[in-house]
């Protein structure tokens, strides 16, 4: 077997759900640290989930000889309703990239001291030109920022190991209703439901079952190790659901001389989500509209722009777990459909 490709398969995996929420740790605790411990056992759940989903929707993609995720989706949801779902996923990935448009403005904002509306527009501004000149610059930005974002998440959940009340911190129980539960499943279903985009062709590509396989058990491996640091360290912020940025803050306590190199790489992951959602948005549109790249581009910019003039805790607090319920659909057609 080629582990090489499956380790290959697996950066591309974790790559894709490592997004603008889960790099500057807010959709962390939206999902799962505002649960307190109860969070770490959804992190769990949800790390099962990215295997079992992750893999069955890659051998799905080899099975059916499916090249795009428009193919499974007509597989999973009849010719019918394919086409009201292919929208859906549209206006996904119009809010999610408007997330990531806000969160980019808080990091200027509340990190650099620069207006968070020129922040936005920079962002924009830069993502077009990449969006001309093409992929390739964008692809080694990613192999080296995923990689680093991993690293200082597990540096600085080591870190917090050091802290007096680490452990008191970790063991304290959240709300103790049943929704970190629905949580769990709703991360999950809005992870997969994007990543399907990326994952369906890659894995059409290496055609081996047995190296798909193992390339979503390891990404969904690294997905909860990350999520299980990133929590750990996280429990450890007073207040944690007040912040826009919280890993941020937390880095700018325990290791200050390392906070605007962190910044770089959370904005880096941030910018990579975008065009990443940006091209798949321009590629669903050019079937519609006759425009060349750029006019298509500032039409998925004005848009997001506007949406992303809301509060960005407010935009991601309410939009992904939106998602997320919609996409369980999503998640039950694959565990039934063979």
């Amino acid at each position: 077997m080629d582990w090489k490709k499956s380790f290959q398969l697996a950066s591309v995996y974790v790559g894709s759900v490592v997004g603008a929420g889960f790099a500057t740790g807010k959709e962390i605790v939206e999902f799962f640290s505002q649960y307190g411990l109860y969070g770490l056992f959804g992190i769990i759940l949800a790390g099962l989930g990215f295997i079992y989903f992750g893999v069955k929707v890659m051998e799905m993609a080899i099975r059916l000889n499916a090249k795009s995720y428009e193919e499974l989706t007509m597989y999973l949801f009849s010719p019918i309703f394919a086409p009201i779902i292919n929208i859906f996923m549209f206006l996904m990935l119009i809010g999610a990239s408007s997330v990531m448009l806000s969160g980019a403005g808080s990091v200027f904002e509340e990190h650099l001291n620069i207006p968070r509306e020129m922040g936005i527009l920079f962002t924009i501004g830069l993502s077009l030109i990449v969006l001309m000149v093409g992929t390739k610059g964008l692809v080694i930005v990613n192999l080296l920022v995923v990689p680093l974002l991993i690293l200082f998440n597990l540096f600085l959940a080591f870190l917090s190991m050091q802290l007096p009340e680490f452990y008191s911190n970790v063991q304290a129980l959240g709300s103790t209703n049943w929704k970190w539960f629905l949580s769990a499943f709703s991360y999950v279903a809005f992870n997969i439901t994007l990543t399907q985009a990326i994952l369906v062709p890659a894995a059409n590509e290496i055609g081996d079952v047995k190296v798909v396989k193992a390339g979503g058990i390891i990404g969904g491996l690294l997905l909860t190790l990350i999520l299980i640091t990133s929590h750990m360290t996280l429990v450890q912020l007073p207040n944690l659901t007040s912040y826009h940025i919280p890993m941020a803050m937390i880095m700018h306590e325990l290791a200050k001389s390392l906070y605007l190199f962190f910044i770089l790489i959370i904005y880096g992951e941030i910018f990579t989500s975008i065009i990443g959602n940006i091209y798949g948005l321009e590629r669903f549109l050019k079937k519609w509209l006759p425009f060349k790249t750029i006019f298509v581009g500032i039409l998925i910019f004005s848009v997001t722009y506007l949406i992303s003039k809301i509060d960005y805790s407010t935009l991601l607090s309410t939009l992904y777990p939106l998602f997320g319920y919609i996409s369980l659909v999503f998640l039950v057609l694959l565990i039934i459909r063979k």
